[in-house]
């Protein structure tokens, strides 16, 4: 059976997590200007809604977002064989197959987290999408993100036969979020937070098995913590910290890859043509700038930008000059605090 490309080691490092409603093509600009060296990833999209519906919307991708994964949902190989060809063929630099979401919706479709109890099936799957990407030009990685496994299930031996039973159809790359999914009586909010973390099952897992790639995900909150992840798998996956927080990217991204630290202001105002191209074709302001609101996170002035963008956004005729206002209110209470202190 073919295995699937592997992914440079550099381009595993640092990823930033599939999120819905929140990494669509603005923002997964915003983090590249963010992080040039990240892994991106497209918010889940169901392999029946890449074969059959809107491609345009559903698959929009800039150029300058690449490295890009595509993570599909879907639990019918020979759909996701379809979708994944659809995907790499639109330019996506990898297909992610989703084994991890735990919402009602995904359970009622038998797809996400459920997968868990049926590595076969994920594994004819991922056999199935290697084998429709085996003829492209390029080679394009077919991928898991996976839970460590379902509701009270805490065995490692169950973890890694899954893993092995779907390393087995070709797979190389896993990205681990490691908690259990809780498919009774948690939502899904509450599967992002209330499961344990271990950690260790995915460093056990790469000690074990090192010819996997593996790249934990899951609670990382810290510049401190994501590093120390680098000790024992491949790479760290953010999620709710690289959106809530995207300073937080760039400083891993200049302390991991090199290059310059530079300002929120600056990096913000490289967003500016991208903003403007967007508004000419139509797109409303309050689709950008909803990424942008946590860029000030715990600096002065953050409030007062987000409050300036929040209220601005929807207006009809909001366009960069909302921005600089926005920018200008994290400046003037910056000078007023430093006026007081002194």
């Amino acid at each position: 059976m073919p295995a699937s490309a592997a992914i440079a080691m550099d381009d595993l490092r640092l990823s930033v997590a599939p999120m819905m409603d929140w990494t669509d093509t603005h923002c997964r600009v915003f983090h590249r200007i963010l992080a040039p060296h990240a892994r991106l990833y497209t918010e889940m999209v169901h392999a029946n809604a890449v074969t059959h519906g809107d491609r345009a919307k559903l698959l929009a991708l800039d150029p300058v977002e690449h490295p890009v994964a595509l993570q599909l949902g879907g639990s019918e190989p020979a759909l996701l064989a379809q979708a994944a060809r659809i995907g790499a063929l639109a330019g996506f630099d990898e297909i992610n197959l989703n084994c991890g979401c735990p919402s009602d919706r995904v359970q009622a479709g038998r797809f996400g987290a459920c997968l868990m109890r049926e590595p076969a099936l994920v594994a004819d799957a991922v056999g199935a999408m290697i084998a429709a990407l085996a003829d492209l030009p390029r080679p394009v990685p077919v991928t898991v993100k996976c839970r460590l496994g379902l509701d009270d299930d805490e065995r490692y031996e169950v973890f890694a036969a899954f893993i092995d039973h779907v390393a087995e159809a070709g797979c190389r790359t896993f990205v681990v979020h490691a908690r259990n999914a809780w498919l009774k009586g948690l939502s899904p909010k509450e599967n992002r937070t209330v499961p344990p973390l271990r950690y260790d099952w995915a460093y056990r897992l790469k000690r074990e098995r090192p010819r996997l790639q593996v790249v934990v995900n899951g609670g990382i909150a810290t510049a401190e913590e994501a590093t120390a992840h680098l000790q024992h798998v491949d790479g760290a996956m953010l999620g709710r910290a690289a959106y809530h927080d995207p300073y937080l990217l760039h400083r891993l991204d200049v302390a991991w890859f090199g290059g310059t630290l530079q300002t929120r202001a600056e990096l913000l105002r490289a967003l500016r043509p991208r903003v403007e191209a967007w508004l000419a074709q139509g797109v409303a302001l309050k689709h950008v700038t909803r990424h942008l609101l946590g860029l000030f996170n715990g600096e002065r002035g953050g409030r007062a930008f987000r409050q300036v963008l929040s209220e601005g956004a929807h207006k009809p005729g909001a366009d960069w000059g909302l921005v600089e206002r926005a920018l200008a209110a994290t400046g003037a209470f910056a000078t007023v605090g430093a006026a007081s202190a002194a």
